[in-house]
């Protein structure tokens, strides 16, 4: 069996080898790819480093969900222990996400707050607005 892998592995290089093209890639296919943007000049900044956290945010909660998953295969068999563990589990990994977002983890600026245009109704400002225009009429 190991002879075997072995014969698999090295024909899938030598195939590779052959296949493959050996012209060397243009400078459009080796730079880095953003949001379908064309740089046009070197960027003068690092990469902001959010990004790298919203990334890490991701994969803790996509291996929520592969943990998950044998849970959601045999669920029946595992009766209400099981789901109490998942409960916990599931618990945990929200609390973990309430502590980011408390921190401010998922933060990306300045907080922008709503700015009324007008003041806020309230049954007494209708009702002097109203009476404005009842005045204006007669």
């Amino acid at each position: 069996m190991l002879a075997l892998g072995i014969v698999f592995v090295a024909g899938s290089l030598v195939v590779s080898a052959v296949l493959a093209p050996h012209k060397r890639p243009s400078d459009a296919k080796l730079a880095p790819y953003e949001c379908g943007i064309v740089p046009e000049a070197e960027s003068p900044q690092r990469f902001p480093v959010r990004f790298y956290l919203v990334a890490m945010i991701f994969v803790i909660f996509d291996i929520e969900v592969v943990f998950m998953y044998p849970f959601a295969v045999v669920f029946h068999q595992l009766g209400v222990f099981g789901l109490v563990e998942v409960l916990i589990f599931s618990a945990t990994v929200f609390g973990a996400l309430v502590f980011l977002v408390s921190e401010g983890a998922l933060t990306w600026g300045p907080v922008k707050h709503l700015v009324r245009a007008m003041p806020a109704r309230t049954t007494s400002s209708t009702i002097q607005r109203i009476g404005a225009k009842s005045e204006r009429v007669a």
